[in-house]
């Protein structure tokens, strides 16, 4: 199998997309209803990800006062992005254009899409039908912008986080999901290794959410209340939902239900048991007791690693770099978030931007044949050259995302303002954003 064309979850697709038409003429490519069915499951199981999983999660986190406003947040999120996508999103993304920066306008409104349409696999003359494919595409994008909610919340304007989001996925999530999984993109092109979405989905919202917590500023209180998760309970089940659902993240990033899917299935087990454990252990150490936070933390930890990896490491690289991830991004959420004084509330960039880094660095080491990996995608060859060529990536997904991410804040605090009221943040935004609450006497 040509290594190029495993790249990502998406690599050939606006190659594969706007040669659909041929592609349907060609006797010879196949449509199998096991690939297609399996499709069909993984993007169900990316939407369970975020409603319920990542809400959840995110919402036992918050105080008792903010909880709906989570659940509100990542449920409009995803449902602008749902719209977006299908409106604009898709082609910037995939349209077929030979930019390596976006994909141009020519699948704008679903143009072209028809139930006969094709988008090509990793396997030459095997195909899926481009609907399941945009469907699978389409929960990758929603759940992005929904990961920043955890660095801003509870003291965000509801109104300011839509407008963001719009802003954001247009002109930073499509350009480099683009880049990295496009055929034509520039960072595809540099033959980076990015399986399922380590630049494109967790460094680009954890550098994002970074900006948005330094501009933003601090929660009242923050330092000197009581800010301790509501629901520990919530948060696990939240986490358990979000294991679940990744493994349509990760295996289904394959696009074919074959034997390099089940690799990135066993990795996902694999990596996130140790990051759980490790996590655990670090924690134990340092504090003196593992704590039910920090094994969901390890958990989230070790799936946003070997995201990038999980389709070219061997299951015992996963191993290592789930047990090497947790104690890096313990560091951060601890010692960084301290020393610099800043309210991430709920670790996104500490988690899943430096776990992110960590897995995509990673992946340049792991996939080598030496470790058990299914090899290097760079010409050269060398470990040295593909971790040069990851790094690369992600300066490239760090600078866009965050400076494009400062860019859109300063818009949208101009338009609808981005911070509630000090009341409305003292009350709960429950309450104050949505007049209900999550929970009642």
């Amino acid at each position: 199998m040509n290594r190029k064309l495993l790249s990502g979850a998406v690599a050939l697709s606006s190659l594969l997309v706007s040669a659909g038409a041929a592609l349907a003429q060609d006797a010879a490519t196949t449509m199998d209803k096991g690939d297609t069915a399996w499709m069909m499951v993984s993007s169900l199981l990316v939407l369970f990800m975020i409603i319920p999983g990542l809400a959840l999660f995110y919402g036992g986190l918050v105080r008792a006062k903010n909880m709906l406003s989570v659940l509100m947040q990542c449920t409009l999120i995803t449902s602008v992005v749902m719209i977006i996508w299908v409106l604009w999103g898709y082609s910037f993304a995939f349209g077929g254009s030979t930019s390596p920066f976006w994909g141009g306008l020519g699948k704008v409104f679903l143009s072209g899409v028809t139930m006969e349409s094709q988008a090509a696999t990793f396997t030459d003359g095997v195909v899926l039908p481009e609907y399941v494919f945009i469907c699978f595409q389409m929960t990758f994008a929603a759940i992005t912008p929904a990961l920043i909610v955890g660095a801003f919340a509870e003291r965000a304007k509801f109104s300011g986080v839509i407008l963001f989001t719009v802003l954001w996925v247009t002109f930073v999530y499509f350009p480099i999901a683009h880049m990295v999984w496009d055929g034509s993109g520039l960072i595809f092109n540099w033959d980076a290794i990015d399986f399922a979405g380590g630049t494109v989905v967790h460094i680009n919202a954890g550098i994002a959410g970074l900006v948005w917590a330094i501009m933003l500023g601090k929660r009242i209180g923050f330092g000197r209340d009581n800010m301790a998760p509501h629901s520990m309970t919530l948060t696990m089940v939240g986490a358990a939902m979000l294991w679940v659902g990744w493994f349509g993240f990760n295996a289904g990033s394959n696009l074919e239900a074959t034997p390099n899917a089940t690799l990135a299935m066993m990795n996902t087990f694999i990596a996130t048991a140790g990051a759980v454990v490790s996590w655990s252990l670090v924690e134990g150490i340092m504090r003196g007791k593992s704590s039910g936070l920090g094994a969901a933390s390890g958990m989230v930890a070790g799936l946003v690693a070997i995201t990038p990896a999980c389709g070219t490491s061997g299951p015992i690289g996963a191993l290592v770099l789930g047990l090497a991830v947790s104690p890096v991004c313990y560091f951060f959420v601890t010692t960084i978030k301290s020393k610099f004084g800043y309210d991430d509330s709920l670790d996104v960039f500490g988690v899943h931007g430096i776990g992110g880094i960590v897995g995509a660095i990673g992946a340049g080491i792991l996939c080598a044949p030496a470790l058990g990996g299914t090899g290097f995608w760079v010409g050269s060859e060398t470990m040295g050259a593909q971790v040069a060529v990851q790094i690369q990536a992600v300066l490239v997904t760090l600078v866009w995302s965050g400076v494009g991410s400062a860019v859109l804040i300063l818009i949208t605090k101009a338009i609808t303002g981005i911070r509630a009221s000090d009341d409305a943040e003292r009350e709960g935004l429950d309450l104050a954003s949505h007049g209900e609450s999550a929970y009642h006497a």
